[in-house]
């Protein structure tokens, strides 16, 4: 479960900006809300938020939160193995000369089995310059390792016993594989085997999805390898049903040959995935059932759907983060409120959905709680800012959210003013 997640320099971010998971202490105005939403972390009083949903104009910025967040898991997952990992996701602000030649910075503040855990690191496109692992085991942080370049500063020999193994078992010489200089020592520990905090900590940074709405690569496929478990027909049944109503059943079937009706070619996939549905016959004035390949016959809306469907059921089911870019994309208003009420529900016990989105509809005192909301604007410089609507003095849980943001008493809309002038233009360029 995330608790925040910073980043500086990095894309449109220029300084140090963070997406807050920790509830604030407020008075909803439906006393649900105050209960519904809220994850309850032990005896320490701390409450994460369970959903969180982040608005602002188009090239806001909004979009490289999710990359932000992105970049971090692939970094942890992949340093080890990808030595052109860094070059692929750690992109500085490049509107400034103060920040062009300076690292990225990453931290993510997490729980994972019922420790506090606080892990970062900066880099750029070419090596890690630092990284960190705090960890609050008992009432207090303690830092686990710090690293500078390519040494260790600092190591708890108590807490962190496989840190101080692993340097009594290397010397630090130019080229060792464990602190090569484009690589985290977290991966490293991990990958070979040498730790069972850090193997921990990757795979729990590793299971948190993040998703592009509009596509995300391999998500279709992904949906139908999950269809043989058991009982997951009938749960993405159940969620196509949101977006199509006439869908009674959910199989796969053989695909024989190249083609399969008229859209034509499947990409030659081995199974394809059917909706089964009620077809009328006039003149025997009888209903029968008849298979429509879902990625032929079925809307944009019904397809993304189903490609995201097993994506929120593991964030339930397995109480696992979920970032998805575009949400609202190619859906109606409904079934976006939907997805967000079901996050926010009593049986969620510790999934979290964090979105992206334009659909002012959610912008409701009755669905998201203020410290749930979140804009992102651009300043004048070409810098994004990310705030929360907390943070505004005088917002009350009888206001209209969606009314006052749209009338621009937030920020983070876009400037249509220009637009005023089209027709001018239009006319001097016919002239």
């Amino acid at each position: 479960m995330i608790e925040e997640f910073s980043v500086e320099n990095f894309k449109s971010f220029k300084e140090l900006n963070t997406l807050n998971m920790t509830a604030a202490k407020l008075k909803s105005k439906y006393s649900r809300l105050d209960v519904d939403p809220i994850i309850q972390l032990g005896d320490d009083h701390v409450t994460l938020l369970k959903s969180k949903g982040i608005y602002g104009a188009n090239a806001s910025g909004k979009s490289n939160i999710v990359k932000a967040l992105g970049s971090f898991i692939r970094v942890v997952q992949y340093s080890v193995k990808d030595e052109q990992i860094l070059e692929k996701y750690m992109t500085p602000f490049l509107l400034s000369t103060e920040t062009i030649d300076k690292p990225v910075f990453m931290q993510l503040v997490f729980r994972c089995e019922g420790v506090r855990y606080r892990y970062g690191f900066q880099a750029d496109s070419d090596k890690i310059y630092s990284e960190w692992l705090y960890a609050t085991p008992g009432k207090r942080e303690q830092p686990f390792f710090i690293r500078e370049n390519d040494t260790l500063s600092s190591i708890n020999k108590k807490n962190f016993p496989e840190g101080d193994m692993v340097m009594k078992l290397i010397d630090n010489e130019i080229g060792n594989p464990i602190f090569r200089q484009n690589s985290l020592f977290l991966t490293s520990l991990a990958a070979f085997g040498m730790g069972k905090i850090s193997k921990m900590l990757v795979n729990e940074i590793s299971r948190m999805m993040v998703i592009d709405g509009l596509k995300h690569p391999g998500a279709f496929e992904q949906t139908t390898a999950t269809l043989e478990l058991p009982g997951r027909k009938e749960q993405v049944r159940t969620f196509l049903a949101m977006a199509d109503m006439g869908v009674n059943e959910l199989d796969t079937i053989e695909l024989v040959g190249d083609n399969i009706g008229e859209g034509g070619n499947l990409d030659k996939r081995k199974k394809v995935v059917v909706a089964v549905k009620d077809v009328y016959d006039a003149e025997k004035k009888i209903y029968s059932k008849m298979a429509f390949p879902l990625s032929l016959y079925e809307s944009e809306g019904t397809n993304k759907m189903y490609e995201i469907s097993t994506f929120i059921i593991n964030a339930l089911k397995q109480g696992r983060v979920l970032v998805i870019d575009e949400f609202d994309a190619r859906f109606h208003p409904m079934i976006t409120q939907k997805i967000v009420e079901l996050f926010n529900s009593q049986g969620n016990k510790s999934g979290q959905l964090i979105f992206v989105t334009h659909d002012t509809n959610l912008l409701s005192a009755d669905l998201l709680r203020r410290d749930q909301i979140d804009f992102v604007e651009k300043d004048t410089y070409g810098a994004s800012h990310l705030y929360t609507l907390v943070q505004f003095k005088g917002v009350r849980d009888t206001d209209s959210f969606e009314k006052n943001y749209i009338k621009g008493k937030y920020g983070a809309i876009p400037f249509v003013g220009g637009l005023n002038n089209l027709f001018a233009h239009l006319e001097d360029a016919e002239a």
